[in-house]
């Protein structure tokens, strides 16, 4: 008679069941085990992967093994410092096959091809708004939650950015770091000043669809395309009389004041 072996010699200590290859005991040991086994004593976050967790911990201990020998920037993890090297090194690795732009990141290049497939995979649950990043639907919720998690120290004004708060504290500083060459103007944004070159350039990108009138900025189109609409949206509280533009109302409320 043949004596029948079992092949299955290798078996999990946790449901019995017997496996051929270590490498399937492995996988069946996983699904006896958490999704996120490591978990961080300090704020209670949980991870996948031993290693992630490890550079979790170092946000804790303020442990940044990773000196930049140029900026003497430091970082937590490798990946991170690989990423901030290319800025002294220009190296973009990453090329877009639409439009031949190139990132330094991998997540920079698939954020970026999004705006030539349409693709927006975060939705916002409350009024259905979708996002190609999930940093920008992150921000679009603060509408509806009314959060403001960025506070001034010196006014104690919330912002819902922390770009936002950035530019607001130049208005107590009165820093205005972006100069023009030509004129020596400073601007406390970098986008007032790109508006203001525009005045040496003479460059006028928005155009008007109807009469073909081009202008400095979105906000003067947007103005000027209620001549065509004959859109009125600033109303006097006063006598009911509406303006197409803001400067017109507050010139019609002075006659109210007046009056009075």
């Amino acid at each position: 008679m043949t004596k029948h072996i079992d092949k299955k010699t290798f078996h999990c200590g946790i449901c019995g069941i017997g496996f051929e290859r270590t490498r399937t005991l492995c996988n069946n040991i996983k699904v006896h085990m958490p999704e996120k086994p490591y978990e961080c004593d300090v704020c209670g976050k949980c991870f996948s992967k031993l290693s992630r967790h490890t550079y979790h911990k170092r946000i804790h201990m303020k442990e940044k093994p990773f000196k930049c020998d140029v900026c003497k920037k430091k970082f937590t993890t490798a990946y991170d410092f690989k990423v901030h090297i290319r800025i002294h090194t220009g190296e973009k690795p990453y090329k877009c096959d639409v439009c031949d732009k190139c990132f330094s990141t991998s997540s920079q290049y698939k954020l970026h091809a999004r705006k030539h497939t349409g693709e927006k995979p975060h939705k916002c649950e409350v009024c259905f708004k979708s996002f190609s990043a999930p940093g920008n639907l992150i921000v679009h919720m603060r509408m509806h939650t009314g959060e403001k998690p960025y506070k001034c120290d010196v006014c104690e004004k919330c912002f819902t950015l922390s770009t936002k708060l950035k530019i607001h504290i130049r208005t107590h500083t009165h820093e205005k770091p972006y100069l023009c060459e030509d004129c020596g103007k400073c601007f406390i944004t970098i986008s007032k000043h790109n508006i203001h070159m525009r005045s040496h350039t003479g460059d006028k990108p928005y155009k008007c669809d109807v009469c073909r009138k081009s202008f400095i900025t979105a906000s003067h189109r947007k103005v000027h395309m209620r001549i065509h609409t004959g859109e009125k949206p600033y109303k006097c509280d006063v006598c009911e009389m509406s303006f197409s533009h803001s400067l017109g109302i507050k010139l019609h409320t002075k006659t109210h004041l007046k009056k009075s």
